[in-house]
């Protein structure tokens, strides 16, 4: 099968970005092994139990796999028009739909138009696989990894989600594009709580200080000194990107499953659990629970400073861990009240 054939296909299932990726372990897998082992991972076991191991081989996956086809479906949609009081919300979960389903449903169609040229065997990988998916995506030309560590193509950005077609298929490899971040250093100036750090061969995400980490994955108490940071990010964040030269001209998907949609930070405060399930359960902003989400909640407005009446209601929650963030955006919030004594 050519490559020209694989192009075209994704491109005709949605897909803007197509390429092929060795099966041979990847050389990253020795850094992934060196941030787990530094702890970067912070709380997301599924990054350093037993499936950190099955990344270091896709045939752990599909043991007769010779080509990995990777591919990248663009989410980015320009900023909803925001008013005082919303939330920010990472652009890939603007949506009405989890992104899971959308990727896993087009690489569906995309398998069954290359079973019609070539019978083979396959797996289909979403986010969720244990898989180094930006090194195989990198491999298969898809981009280079910049210094914010997500995927960059040059002519269309880095808004990009990742899927991979594992197959038996014996395909020709695509090569790395060169590295062009050249000197610039936007993504780690712009990073309000330091969460790009140094290594020995580069910079690298320490996720425990990510406000993508701290929003979504983290359960527990969000650590006091990187609240101030969080702004009034709910969900996620795009800083790292908004900055990022590369994505100065890049595309916006007609997609309608990410079209924008903007959320009130009083609003949120508001609703009950049942009133969460019903908002955001086909969603990824499921994924940060419903007492995770009244959190962050807590902390956006504490930083905006303009939610007291809000807070004040907050502070009564039945949940200890909304309560808490809650005293605290509203100690905040009063300090900022206060006016200043001058000599």
């Amino acid at each position: 099968m050519r490559a020209e054939t694989i192009e075209t296909i994704a491109h005709e299932c949605g897909f803007e970005l197509a390429g092929v990726a060795p099966v041979d372990p990847p050389a990253d897998f020795a850094r992934y092994e060196e941030w787990v082992a530094r702890g970067m991972a912070g709380e997301m076991r599924y990054l350093t139990d037993r499936r950190a191991e099955l990344r270091r081989d896709v045939r752990n996956l599909l043991p007769n796999a010779r080509s990995v086809i990777c591919v990248g479906k663009l989410y980015n949609t320009p900023d909803p028009p925001r008013q005082q009081g919303d939330a920010r919300v990472s652009r890939y979960a603007h949506g009405n739909q989890d992104y899971h389903v959308t990727m896993r449903a087009a690489l569906e169609r995309m398998t069954l138009r290359l079973l019609e040229c070539e019978p083979f065997d396959w797996k289909i990988c979403v986010d969720t696989a244990p898989l180094l998916e930006r090194s195989l995506a990198r491999q298969a030309g898809l981009g280079w990894i910049g210094r914010n560590t997500c995927l960059i193509n040059e002519p269309l950005g880095s808004w990009f989600f990742l899927g991979e077609i594992l197959t038996s298929l014996d395909l020709e490899p695509g090569s790395p594009p060169p590295d062009r971040c050249g000197s610039c250093t936007r993504c780690i100036e712009a990073c309000p709580t330091d969460a790009l750090v140094p290594s020995a061969d580069g910079w690298q995400l320490d996720a425990r200080r990510c406000i993508s980490y701290l929003t979504i994955e983290l359960r527990g108490p969000i650590p006091q000194d990187l609240r101030a940071g969080m702004g009034e990010h709910v969900f996620g964040c795009d800083i790292c990107q908004d900055v990022c030269p590369w994505n100065a001209r890049a595309p916006v998907t007609e997609d309608p499953a990410f079209a924008s949609s903007t959320i009130s930070l009083d609003g949120l405060a508001e609703l009950s659990p049942e009133e969460f399930r019903q908002r955001f359960r086909n969603t990824p902003v499921a994924r940060a629970k419903y007492a995770g989400l009244l959190r962050n909640a807590a902390v956006a407005m504490g930083n905006a400073g303009q939610h007291r009446d809000a807070l004040e209601q907050m502070v009564e929650h039945p949940d200890p861990l909304v309560r808490e963030h809650a005293e605290w955006a509203l100690e905040r919030t009063i300090s900022q009240e206060e006016p200043v004594s001058r000599p």
